[in-house]
């Protein structure tokens, strides 16, 4: 069964409302992918053309943006997205061996997802939280100075 492409009423005014706030309405390209991204869980072709045609943009323009930001995912992704920091300071303080427990754990790899669509898995370079390292998130719920035990604790309240 395949998904409807199709904004709503309510959406397309937050469109046109996102359009106006910008000097070229194409600037509001990135918000309206991250709209379409939470409305259908990924940027799909068809997604990104049905953007396009709302922005009144190319195909090729949309599909260069989408793809040039790793924040938008190009193919389906987990209920629960878990982002682990590998980064420096994560690194030196767990992130990296709590990315590859994760993904030993659940047999998957970066920007995998397990078979059953619960969890996805996806290795970042910097969240932005040096100081609270080692960092992840869970969707766009962001925990610092965990463990791995915290990490699972966490999925499995989430689940």
């Amino acid at each position: 069964m395949t998904q409807e492409i199709k904004f709503s009423q309510e959406e397309l005014a937050e469109i046109e409302r996102l359009k106006a706030q910008y000097p070229e309405p194409k600037a509001a390209i990135m918000p309206v992918l991250w709209m379409a991204q939470h409305k259908f869980g990924w940027l799909s072709e068809d997604v990104m053309k049905e953007v396009g045609n709302i922005m009144n943009l190319p195909f090729s323009h949309v599909k260069g943006v989408a793809t040039f930001y790793t924040m938008y995912f190009k193919k389906p992704m987990g209920k629960l997205h878990v982002q682990v920091c590998t980064n420096v300071s994560c690194m030196l303080r767990g992130g990296e061996e709590i990315y590859h427990q994760l993904c030993e754990k659940y047999g998957i790899g970066h920007n995998e997802r397990t078979e059953d669509g619960k969890i996805s898995l996806e290795e970042v370079e910097c969240m932005g939280a040096c100081g609270g390292a080692p960092m992840i998130a869970i969707n766009e719920d962001f925990h610092e100075n965990v463990t791995l035990k915290d990490v699972l604790t966490l999925i499995d309240s989430a689940a």
